[in-house]
């Protein structure tokens, strides 16, 4: 069953959803040529405890996870795709960065994630792929209104990515969020128009498409997290918390 929340729920969710959107631009204004992964961490740790917020990250290990995660953010760069994991890298002019961030304050739960390319040079090419994940996502969130069904989430989101000549890898995407980080339902980034349950007001959910330049196949790096591109192509992934209203979609975590 997909929880459905009241107004007033709504209301005490903003708050997590603003501070996540905070953090995110903090770190996309520190992302530059020379900062490491490690010192983004750093940052986003240190505004969590600012915050007296609790990470969704640091303590997380799901069945796919090699160990605990042991970090409070996914910094995913260049052919990383998803679930990134920090380490002692250095970025560079060009790199195309994708940052994921969930938290719990007030015993709610926001996700959101946003990809960027550090410094310059841009590669018009992966400027083009953070576009139209961006452009995806917005798909997604404008069918996440009452009466529609959630395969109607899945189609728009795959539509627009193949309407551009991208391929669509259906095995991690969005889900349900409230409470805790991943709750029901699962949504695809593909899907069928008019099946799976009906939207109601008061559903919130994590609609999170990701795309790479010349696959839809991925594989687990050595250090038991961090889902890599199997041609090296590089990825973007772009998140947003969005909650349904009788109004239309409210994002939470809009930047």
């Amino acid at each position: 069953m997909i929880p459905r929340h009241s107004e007033a729920r709504i209301q005490e969710m903003r708050p997590v959803g603003a501070f996540v959107a905070s953090v995110l631009g903090a770190l996309q204004s520190a992302a530059k040529p020379g900062v490491s992964l490690l010192e983004l961490d750093a940052l986003a740790h240190d505004m969590i405890r600012q915050a007296g917020a609790t990470s969704c990250y640091i303590d997380y290990h799901p069945s796919f996870g090699g160990s605990p995660f042991g970090k409070v953010l996914c910094t995913s760069v260049n052919d990383a795709a998803l679930h990134g994991l920090p380490h002692d890298y250095a970025l560079q002019g060009g790199d195309l960065l994708s940052l994921d961030f969930a938290v719990n304050l007030g015993g709610w739960v926001a996700d959101s994630a946003v990809s960027l390319i550090v410094g310059s040079p841009a590669n018009p090419d992966d400027q083009r792929l953070i576009d139209v994940c961006e452009e995806a996502l917005k798909a997604g969130i404008a069918a996440a209104v009452p009466g529609n069904r959630l395969g109607d989430i899945s189609h728009a989101i795959g539509t627009v990515a193949k309407a551009h000549g991208f391929a669509v890898n259906a095995d991690f995407g969005g889900h349900g969020v409230g409470r805790t980080m991943h709750e029901d339902p699962s949504i695809p980034n593909d899907g069928a128009p008019g099946h799976g349950p009906t939207l109601k007001p008061g559903m919130v959910f994590a609609i999170e498409p990701w795309l790479m330049h010349g696959t839809s196949e991925i594989y687990t790096d050595e250090d038991g997290w961090t889902l890599r591109s199997v041609d090296g192509s590089r990825a973007a992934h772009v998140e947003h918390t969005v909650v349904v209203t009788k109004n239309g979609p409210l994002v939470l975590t809009a930047r």
